[in-house]
């Protein structure tokens, strides 16, 4: 590129990374903020730097902080907050690091930060395999792994971020180091497993391959009727996902634009194989509008978990216990948002979800027993729900007009849950609004881990002042 670069950039041309600098004059600058998926993340940064290496990386981090320049780090743009971008400042865009790479020779898989979970599932069916990774074809690697990341394969594998083997990180001071569970680096190996990015900028990850050559699963629509008896089935699955880890339900209630209105909808999956397996018994009696379960791939399975595009979005998480009684009123009040939404947008192109995945204390075991994570749930007592709100919207207007009723939607389910001595602490940083506390989430022991960690690696607050994105420690009191 020739033309000159703005201020916030000149650093980065200094550095002789003139060459993967995008300015908003240019095309390929349109097309990656189109790329993210939520509106809500489309902002205008001053520029894109594409590094195409974990060395242009630390030479890009290196300038930035030499000239105290704000910056964001993008990953697959899969985020509905703009956690991965920034206005006015400088955009570190991981597109160009978008690998996957298969190991026969010791079964691993190392994939670049900038890959996309369809893309590696495509990838590794080639050779019948795959990795503990997203659900959503779209969603990045990066931001997925570094906040968890529940999976089809955590019921016997643990979440995403417990199946991450090596890390390669550019630091704060632009080295370039492996973390791994026994080398040096072991306390940031597993700091990152949820942790965020308080600590560096992850170039690499390494994940063990899984053999998978078909499993059976697809989505369901049913009547939204049937919730009550819903609830009780989705405790009752639950409550024996120990004995089947190998399924997985996703149960949401949703509004789905325009129509047909508001039904239930699942996605059903067995990543052993195993059609209609008896874990999914009392589901399977309910009448169907809609079916696509059947012997597949995961990656035909994934087409039937996208999310609509073109949305602003405004979500929140929370956990609470494995009962039925929350599950119903959490789908009641969603009724009473869903209705509010359509009198107030009234060519109903809205989508409203209030999505329940299972949190049985199988799961945390499981982490213990890969060396732990971040993320606190082995302190459940006991098996619980994954709760998320999704509301997406056409215009900023809308979302602004939406955001606080579905803060309070959020604020009453979780307030009937403590009433009935059923709401559990953790917040997955995957679905979380940026104003509820995630690593608070974690507990103290975790909190002081991070921040002894992010201290250690970061003296400087590089992560906690130049870069605002995602959830950071120095915002955690004590």
């Amino acid at each position: 590129m020739t033309e000159s670069v703005p201020q916030q950039a000149e650093c980065l041309a200094a550095a002789g990374l003139q060459n993967r600098i995008l300015l908003p004059t240019s095309p390929e600058y349109a097309s990656r903020i189109e790329a993210y998926w939520s509106k809500s993340s489309q902002l205008k940064p001053a520029c894109f730097i594409q590094p195409t290496s974990a060395t242009e990386v630390a030479d890009a981090l290196k300038a930035l902080v030499a000239a105290k320049q704000t910056f964001a780090v993008r990953s697959g743009g899969c985020n509905f907050w703009p956690s991965n971008n920034i206005d006015h400042g400088v955009t570190i865009d991981l597109g160009q690091l978008a690998w996957i790479k298969y190991n026969p020779d010791d079964e691993t898989v190392s994939i670049g930060p900038g890959a996309r979970w369809g893309q590696v599932y495509e990838y590794l069916a080639k050779y019948d395999r795959a990795v503990a990774g997203g659900r959503e074809a779209r969603v990045g690697v990066g931001g997925l792994l570094l906040g968890g990341g529940n999976t089809l394969f955590t019921g016997r594998r643990g979440f995403a971020c417990d199946n991450v083997i090596e890390y390669e990180v550019v630091l704060a001071n632009g080295s370039i180091i492996k973390a791994t569970a026994s080398g040096e680096y072991s306390d940031l190996f597993r700091a990152l497993k949820g942790g965020g990015n308080n600590f560096g900028i992850v170039t690499s990850y390494t994940m063990p391959a899984i053999p998978c050559a078909s499993i059976w699963g697809g989505l369901v629509i049913l009547p939204p009727d049937i919730m009550p008896a819903a609830a009780d089935a989705f405790v009752d699955f639950t409550s024996n996902l120990e004995k089947d880890p190998d399924s997985n339900l996703i149960l949401m209630i949703a509004h789905l634009e325009p129509k047909p209105g508001t039904v239930i909808a699942g996605l059903y999956a067995n990543v052993a194989g195993v059609e209609k397996p008896p874990i999914f018994d009392k589901f399977l009696t309910f009448p169907e509008l809609f079916t696509t379960y059947k012997k597949t791939t995961l990656v035909e399975c994934l087409n039937a978990t996208a999310q609509g595009t073109g949305y602003h979005g405004v979500w929140f998480a929370s956990s609470f216990a494995n009962n039925p009684a929350i599950l119903r009123r959490a789908a009641e009040l969603h009724q009473e948002l869903a209705a509010e939404f359509e009198a107030h947008i009234t060519d109903q192109d809205f989508q409203t979800q209030c999505i329940f995945q299972p949190l049985p204390r199988a799961f945390a075991q499981n982490s213990v027993k890969l060396g732990g994570n971040m993320l606190g749930l082995e302190r459940n007592k006991v098996d619980g729900v994954l709760w998320s709100a999704h509301i997406m919207v056409r215009t900023a207007e809308q979302e602004a007009w939406a955001y606080p009723r579905v803060r309070t939607y959020v604020e009453r389910v979780r307030a009937y849950a403590a009433e009935v001595d059923g709401l559990l602490p953790w917040i997955t940083a995957n679905y979380a609004n940026p104003e509820q506390p995630v690593l608070e989430s974690y507990g103290p022991e975790n909190v002081a881990r991070i921040r002894e960690v992010a201290k250690k690696y970061d003296a400087d607050g590089v992560f906690q002042t130049l870069c605002p994105g995602g959830f950071k420690i120095s915002k955690v009191e004590g």
